[in-house]
């Protein structure tokens, strides 16, 4: 009967704990899921669309193929939705212009037929309210904790003031309800270029100007890929003068402001074995002279040269960029278990912008600058202290064979001379 008993007990003991184990543990089912990351892209239809001068084509168009082959590249996590602006109201009444602004698909999962099909039936028609499209936009993602984005196309400057929608960025921003806010211009003007600038500049966001279909497709896409696997947020620092007094930087993204035609110095440690990474962009937010260059050049603390790397050009920009790669040889195996000591690197970015007069230089234009150490390749050569690098050994190469091929020339000259003396 005891037997009979414990048997039981251990039956009834073992199909508990396989239910246990079949069920969704306490600490599991009280761990909050993860939110979906949030994108809105948010496009004008103003009447000002209807300007053919993108690729050939009116404005609209070259959004539309845009539109469509990123709705084709959406993530499956992301939740994306559109809202318009000046999409339904023709006339010119700029109370009822100012307020045309609808959510055309809602924010969710994404059904790619019926996003492309409202999107096939848009027409340039109206006004150009971005601040109320903006604050539309941050109404449809909500205020929960994902990951939110603002994608916002436009072709021209906000129409409403003074609803001026860089101050409405400034306030979603404010809220603190993690969304940024990303600026398209369609050929844009210097005006245009300001104001979504400071859009974008408000909340964290980027500004890319955009001539082609093909740069709004890639840009956009780029940005929704963004929402869906997030960057690492930049860290702001402040360049020196000097390398002995510039900040210390571990690997990541930085950012801070430079002067036009002014040089700034970074430090970064690296250790034999490593190789230094770094690249540097400078945004043009400010109308700009037509000639430029930047230059991102790693130099020893004594002041000798390591390696460059520079950009230039002639013309209307955005942004410009260059980088550079330094691998340190490790070191030999020596006696002791000696750490071996680190080189300090530093970093000097300068830029060869210029304006016009009647352009402000302060605050400096924003840089953004990426540091990162990584393992070099196993049989690393100082490539920026020789110049050639592995080159060296094609160089010795060269040599040696002249050397040898100057040597049987000679022997067979004398040679011949030799025989004709004879003859």
């Amino acid at each position: 009967m005891i037997t009979r008993k414990r048997l039981a007990t251990g039956a009834c003991a073992l199909l508990a704990a396989l239910s246990v184990a079949l069920l969704p543990t306490g600490a599991a089912a009280d761990e909050p899921a993860k939110e979906s990351p949030k994108v809105e892209l948010v496009l004008d239809v103003s009447g000002s669309m209807r300007a053919k001068d993108i690729d050939g084509k009116s404005r609209m168009a070259a959004a539309k193929q845009a539109f469509n082959e990123v709705l084709d590249a959406v993530p499956e996590e992301v939740r994306l939705g559109i809202r318009t602006l000046g999409a339904d109201y023709p006339g010119q009444d700029r109370k009822r212009g100012c307020k045309d602004t609808r959510q055309l698909y809602p924010v969710g999962p994404l059904d790619r037929t019926e996003a492309k099909t409202a999107v096939a039936t848009l027409a340039p028609t109206g006004w150009t309210p971005i601040g109320p499209a903006l604050l539309g936009a941050a109404d449809d993602l909500g205020d929960d904790g994902a990951t939110k984005r603002i994608v916002l196309i436009t072709d021209g400057e906000d129409t409403c003031a003074p609803l001026d929608p860089c101050q409405v960025a400034r306030e979603i921003a404010a809220k603190g309800i993690h969304l940024v806010i990303d600026t398209l211009g369609l050929v844009p003007d210097a005006k245009t270029r300001q104001q979504l600038t400071c859009i974008a500049e408000a909340t964290g966001g980027t500004y890319t100007s955009i001539h082609r279909t093909e740069d709004l497709s890639r840009r956009v896409r780029q940005l929704v890929d963004r929402a869906a696997d997030p960057v690492v947020t930049p860290v702001a620092t402040r360049g020196a003068l000097r390398c002995p007094d510039a900040p210390q930087l571990q690997p990541g993204l930085y950012t801070d402001r430079e002067s036009f035609g002014e040089h700034r110095w970074y430090r970064v440690d690296l250790l034999p074995g490593q190789e230094l990474r770094a690249s540097v962009s400078v945004s043009a937010d400010r109308a700009v002279n037509n000639d430029y260059g930047v230059l991102l050049r790693a130099v020893t603390l004594h002041g000798r040269e390591i390696v460059r790397g520079s950009e230039a050009g002639d013309g209307r920009t955005d942004v410009v960029s260059t980088g550079l790669r330094y691998p340190k040889p490790d070191l030999d195996d020596g006696p002791g278990d000696a750490k071996p000591a680190a080189e300090t690197v530093c970093l000097q970015v300068s830029n060869s912008f210029s304006a016009p007069p009647s352009v402000k230089t302060t605050p400096g234009m924003p840089i953004e600058l990426t540091v990162d150490v990584v393992d070099g390749p196993s049989t690393a050569s100082d490539v920026a202290s020789f110049g050639l690098g592995r080159g060296w050994w094609l160089l010795g190469a060269l040599v040696l064979v002249g050397f040898l091929a100057g040597l049987v020339w000679g022997w067979l000259s004398r040679w011949r001379v030799a025989v004709w003396r004879t003859h």
